[in-house]
């Protein structure tokens, strides 16, 4: 079965096939979960990584009035926080999307591929900096951007990351997430983001049709989100037109 997990790790240092073995292993200890169901809660106490293998899912917090606010979205090859053992109490929670299959390495386990496996422990690393690299990009969009360029900018974001890990067929991505997830990650209303999506249709720059999105027009696109993929390691004009 594909580790899309090995496969991404592979994308960011050089692995050799006993490290492939390795991370085969740390990962065969696998379970199906439905969607909506909370891996992890704000407030729990760590305890195994958790690793994407089929699915989406998101970190998030619940704020005191009840709004949540997603943070990031995790598909298939993404791990949960990979030093989550050093923590003392987690301060987000990670709920699954869509149902999922979900590895978990143990916080020893973890430790010692950091420790003893090092071509794995620079890929980790560097799959952390693209997360947190990620994450500031995301800061950008809630400060700065307007509503139309933080909804291109985070459809060209999961359409880049989705097609690294073999999710795009035929230059279409499904898209399983609503628009009220969409809303909770970019401190809108699903009605604006409604009201984006149909401009951006008419702009003939992307469209998301019953669970799909389709980018009809990278350049356009890239031009109105103001994206730049440098964090993503992909760009999106190449990207999409290769397919």
């Amino acid at each position: 079965m594909a580790n899309r997990f090995t496969d991404k790790l592979r994308r960011f240092a050089a692995l050799s096939d006993q490290d492939i073995a390795v991370l085969s292993v740390a990962t065969a200890r696998t379970r199906t979960v439905p969607a909506r169901h909370d891996l992890i809660l704000e407030g729990d106490v760590p305890g195994p990584v958790f690793v994407m293998l089929e699915g989406w899912a998101c970190r998030y917090k619940i704020l005191p009035e009840g709004g949540r606010q997603i943070m990031a979205f995790l598909m298939p090859g993404d791990t949960c926080d990979i030093q989550t053992g050093s923590l003392e109490v987690m301060y987000h929670s990670i709920k699954t999307l869509t149902p999922a299959r979900i590895a978990t390495i143990s916080p020893r386990e973890m430790h010692e591929l950091l420790e003893n496996r090092t071509p794995i422990a620079l890929a980790l690393i560097r799959t952390q900096l693209v997360d947190e690299a990620t994450l500031r990009a995301w800061i950008v969009s809630m400060g700065r951007r307007d509503s139309l360029a933080r909804v291109a900018h985070l459809m060209c974001e999961l359409f880049i990351r989705a097609r690294n890990v073999g999710l795009v067929e035929d230059g279409e991505l499904e898209l399983p997430i609503s628009q009220i997830v969409i809303a909770d990650s970019l401190g809108l209303t699903p009605v604006h983001v409604n009201r984006v999506f149909r401009t951006l249709r008419k702009e003939n720059a992307m469209r998301v049709d019953v669970g799909s999105l389709v980018i009809t027009d990278p350049a356009r696109l890239a031009v109105l989100a103001g994206f730049d993929d440098a964090y993503l390691h992909r760009r999106v004009i190449r990207t999409v037109a290769s397919q």
